[in-house]
């Protein structure tokens, strides 16, 4: 198979350190067909495993080390880019302390989230989902990069937007039982709400002292030919938002 086009990258517009370099990727500039055209990067989502691994080679060549999957369970974990060799390892955030480690987290609609630190020395991904939020996925990230968290500064990557993400009471709940000022982030929609999850990012980071936080103009619900959704699509492929420190 021949080369297929350049894969558009979305740079984060933050105030990183120089040597912090990151990025999220869109679904242009891969091998694969159908509902995961072209760059799908998800092995686990009925594509064929063939045109995925070309997609990762492809990635790979942007990159200064290999790409350490994780399997997201929409949960809490935290894991060390150490520890994170072992395959098939169940968590939803990254982090790393060293030079050339990339961090990685895979999306279709959940929000992408990535962090570094102001010294340039910590950096870490987050797949945060409505569930992945209200497991304190965020927060425990924070807990892990062994900074003050007003230090900490993170990136909103491209998730469904709060016109597009319509929810039942029971995602209304797992968020309001917790914080009464989450009200905010829904919009009553006849008897369902229509949900900001990066509002609702925004609220959990800030809960815990994280005040520099940027991003969030994306959806990915209603950009069908920039962006993969679950939530529209049902079967489709994942983009990957990725962050590492320049050796």
């Amino acid at each position: 198979m021949g080369e297929v086009a350049e894969i558009e990258l979305i740079r984060p517009d933050w105030p990183a350190p120089a040597n912090v370099h990151a990025f999220t990727t869109t679904r242009k500039g891969g091998f694969s067909h159908g509902p995961w055209g072209s760059l799908n990067l998800g092995l686990n989502c009925g594509d064929e495993p063939g045109h995925v691994q070309q997609n990762r080679r492809a990635l790979l060549r942007l990159l200064p080390s290999e790409v350490r999957w994780l399997n997201q369970v929409h949960g809490p974990n935290v894991v060390s880019w150490d520890k994170a060799q072992k395959p098939g390892i169940e968590a939803d955030a990254i982090v790393s302390y060293y030079p050339g480690l990339v961090c990685a987290v895979s999306t279709a609609d959940c929000l992408p989230v990535l962090f570094c630190v102001q010294a340039g020395r910590h950096i870490a991904a987050a797949h945060a989902g409505w569930r992945g939020l209200a497991a304190g996925v965020l927060q425990t990230t924070v807990l892990s990069m062994d900074c003050k968290p007003a230090d900490v500064m993170v990136w909103l990557g491209p998730t469904i937007g709060p016109r597009a993400f319509e929810v039942g009471r029971d995602v209304y709940d797992a968020f309001v039982n917790q914080n009464p000022e989450s009200t905010t982030a829904f919009e009553p929609h006849g008897d369902r709400w229509l949900a900001d999850l990066y509002q609702l990012a925004r609220q959990v980071l800030g809960g815990v002292g994280v005040q520099r936080v940027f991003g969030g103009e994306y959806c990915t619900y209603s950009e069908p030919e920039r962006f993969f959704s679950y939530r529209r699509d049902g079967i489709t492929g994942r983009m990957a938002s990725l962050v590492w420190l320049e050796e």
